[in-house]
């Protein structure tokens, strides 16, 4: 049997009734009222693609009648469902576009209770050439604060979890808001090895494809007529890890990609070029190292070294952070099962290596 209540006012705009305490099969009904500043298309979606994706998402009855939504169910999922709402109130009110990534991701936050929709998928890192870039998980809002806060940060996880391309536009901002006077963006080569020789055009062509995906995220994020004038100036810098050595960087913004392909002795020498006035962020997945013959990867050795050092922060990502196709998630999870039932077996040959963007 449904009850209502009365409807009040939240703090965002929208009005919401409190579920009331039944007896007998626990069932409430809760109603939601959108402000009339909120065309109800903005919140349901063009032909309520968004609603549909919140009635698959939820075991409630939802219907709407004008510009107010009422919600049956158990007092946990009408809850749920009423709260949401209200993020997506907020959402829009901060500008936010409301899509259908956007309400699945606000739905598994609030099911995980790990944080306000709303303060994760409102936070402006950069706007450049008609997109904004804002994290999209808790996680990564946690990686972008951790940036804000210290001085040497480390973004471990999974590819397609947005490390780089988050450091990248931190990066970008800081160069414009006269925070830094330089970005510099390195990675190993590790690859191209002792084969380097062999292969036709200047070092760096050579190098050039392992640098490739970093060059891809600067034209994403910047005029692309403006790159090679910044390039030519030193105000940007993407070279190989191995041009790193002798140097101190001082108010530069540097950031280490592909993290698990140094060795230890490599990492040391990246982390004290630090000079002054500069901010390091390091970025790698620990399963997928391509270092040669076992060799200890420096990612892996500098979390046992550096771990409790104050202004060292080491931010964790995972599956459920891939910003990729929802497959990306689902086949990242598939292989760390496999890897744990074959962890004690003899390992396979592996496939063909390649340089990978993040």
């Amino acid at each position: 049997m449904s009850e209502s209540s009365e409807t009040r006012s939240a703090p965002n705009g929208a009005r919401t009734s409190e579920p009331p305490r039944t007896k007998g099969p626990s069932r409430t009904q809760a109603k939601v009222v959108i402000p009339d500043e909120y065309p109800m298309v903005t919140i349901l979606g063009s032909r309520d693609e968004l609603l549909k994706v919140i009635e698959n998402a939820f075991r409630a009855d939802i219907h709407v009648r004008g510009n107010e939504i009422t919600v049956s169910g158990s007092p946990e999922e009408s809850g749920l469902v009423v709260r949401l709402f209200e993020e997506m109130v907020e959402l829009a009110r901060s500008g936010a576009q409301l899509t259908t990534d956007a309400v699945e991701r606000s739905v598994a936050m609030l099911r995980m209770s790990s944080g306000r929709p709303a303060d994760v998928l409102s936070l402006d890192i950069l706007s450049s050439r008609g997109r904004t870039i804002r994290p999209k998980t808790v996680n990564q809002k946690r990686y972008v604060d951790a940036i804000d806060k210290h001085t040497v940060v480390f973004g471990i996880g999974p590819a397609g979890t947005g490390k780089t391309y988050l450091a990248m536009a931190k990066a970008v901002k800081a160069l414009q808001n006269k925070e830094v006077n330089r970005i510099i963006l390195t990675r190993p080569a590790v690859e191209a090895g002792e084969r380097l020789g062999f292969l036709p055009g200047t070092l760096y062509e050579k190098i050039d494809p392992y640098l490739r995906p970093l060059y891809d995220a600067l034209h994403d994020m910047l005029d692309p007529d403006s790159i090679p004038r910044l390039m030519a100036a030193g105000t940007i810098e993407v070279a190989p890890l191995a041009y790193m050595r002798g140097r101190t960087l001082n108010d530069a913004f540097i950031i280490l990609d592909e993290a698990q392909n140094t060795s230890p002795e490599q990492m040391k020498m990246f982390l004290t070029r630090l000079g002054f006035g500069a901010k390091i962020v390091v970025t790698g997945d620990v399963t997928q190292i391509d270092l040669p013959g076992g060799q200890q990867s420096g990612l892996k050795v500098v979390q046992d070294i550096l771990d409790g050092i104050p202004d060292i922060h080491f931010c964790r990502l995972t599956s459920a952070d891939v910003v990729r196709h929802k497959l990306v998630s689902d086949i990242i999870d598939a292989y760390s099962r496999y890897d744990l039932a074959t962890a004690d077996q003899p390992q396979a040959i592996k496939g063909g290596k390649g340089p990978r963007g993040r």
